[in-house]
């Protein structure tokens, strides 16, 4: 999917942008993020997409499915979600985060940033 729209996703940050009881199933909360992801992609995008949730902590684990690509950070997120926007060369990368600090430095590697209101409609 070389040419899709690489969105990688902040599951942690878009997870705790609603106080919905997240807290007390981190994976549980990861994977109805994943499900939502695979079900509706980048809304309002017209493009093909490939969507990369980036995991982290409690959330470690959480299975792929179809439609949504599932890495689980080895330590800290933000900084493997830094990694992936370096390694993603010139492909053009949509980082969903209100995270300022992962924004900077997302940005700073060239990609686009979004918040997570993008893809929890």
């Amino acid at each position: 999917m070389e040419d899709a729209l690489l969105v990688i996703v902040d599951a942690a940050n878009v997870v705790g942008s609603v106080p919905d009881g997240w807290w007390r199933d981190r994976r549980g909360a990861a994977e109805r993020l994943r499900d939502r992801l695979a079900a509706d992609g980048l809304p309002g995008h017209e493009g093909r997409v490939d969507i990369l949730l980036v995991v982290e902590g409690a959330a470690r684990g959480v299975e792929p499915v179809p439609g949504v690509r599932v890495a689980s950070a080895p330590g800290s997120g933000d900084d493997h979600m830094v990694e992936l926007v370096a390694a993603a060369g010139d492909r053009p990368v949509l980082v969903v985060t209100a995270d300022r600090e992962l924004r900077r430095r997302v940005a700073a590697l060239g990609a686009d940033v979004t918040g997570p209101r993008a893809v929890r409609r």
